[in-house]
């Protein structure tokens, strides 16, 4: 016997909201919010995620913290299938693209493995 799955975002499995992801941003909050808009990464989850940001304890930069909203369901444009059981999943990675773009500039990538680069061909 199984037990019935949810539709929409899930929230802590207990009734409570579920937990929140937290990253430690090693710039000032000016830097991570810019005009006091959302990063792109965390934008586009919209209304389906809470979001809060304070300084980090001993001014090591900014704290950011996100998680599911909940009874929301997830972000327009967004295939459930993607999502599965674990909306946790898109706003750690979100948060991780937002720390690599506010100090690096980038969202870095791990290195192709050999089959996916292209054949280099002596002249």
């Amino acid at each position: 016997m199984t037990a019935p799955r949810r539709v929409g975002w899930p929230d802590g499995g207990d009734g409570r909201p579920a937990r929140w992801q937290v990253v430690t941003v090693d710039r000032p909050p000016g830097q991570v919010l810019p005009e006091g808009r959302w990063p792109e990464p965390l934008r586009r989850l919209g209304d389906a995620v809470q979001v809060r940001v304070r300084p980090a304890p001993g001014d090591r930069g900014t704290e950011l913290a996100a998680r599911p909203r909940p009874g929301a369901g997830p972000p327009p444009g967004l295939a459930v299938h993607l999502v599965g059981d674990d909306p946790g999943r898109l706003v750690r990675q979100a948060l991780r693209q937002v720390k690599q773009l506010a100090e690096t500039g980038e969202v870095l990538r791990p290195d192709r493995s050999e089959l996916d680069r292209p054949a280099v061909t002596p002249e």
